[in-house]
């Protein structure tokens, strides 16, 4: 699904999906910004000790690293998890394109056949916009309300 931006056409943007401890790092930092700084999850929940087991995502404004995801493949979904922009860079389209990058890039993997992710409860239109669907109900997590969403697509055949 394409969604508007609301991006300066000047603007440059670029998702990378990294694995080099530098680049885990600065993930690590915009998440611990947004979820321990801004929203005050605890650091021993933000740092759950899946991050080396996981795929990591970085956005990148101006070559600048401005947001993040992981993905965790668990039998045939992909747990979308810690997706996070800068406070200074939100409300810009900039979600859209970390998370359209990454639901492209779990299409490529042909054991997945759909994403799941916990949203924050407020967070929930944003991600519906880009096809996912509540599928639980309210529960807390790090004291936050969240649902959690999935998002189904034909099965990628070989």
């Amino acid at each position: 699904m394409k969604l508007p931006l609301i991006l300066n056409p000047s603007s440059n943007f670029l998702v990378k999906k990294v694995s080099v401890t530098t680049d885990v790092q600065i993930c690590l930092a915009i998440r611990h910004q947004v979820f321990v700084e801004r929203q005050k999850v605890p650091i021993n929940e933000e740092v759950d000790g899946l991050d080396f087991s996981s795929e990591h995502y970085l956005l990148f404004l101006d070559q600048l690293p401005v947001g993040t995801a992981r993905v965790r493949c668990i039998e045939d979904f992909a747990k979308i998890e810690r997706v996070a922009i800068l406070e200074a860079h939100q409300k810009q389209g900039l979600g859209y394109v970390l998370m359209n990058s990454v639901i492209e890039d779990i299409k490529q993997n042909h054991r997945v056949n759909k994403a799941k992710l916990g949203a924050q409860v407020y967070a929930i239109p944003f991600y519906e916009k880009l096809g996912f669907v509540v599928c639980s109900n309210e529960y807390l997590d790090a004291g936050i309300p969240h649902k959690d969403m999935q998002f189904k697509y034909s099965m990628n055949t070989s």
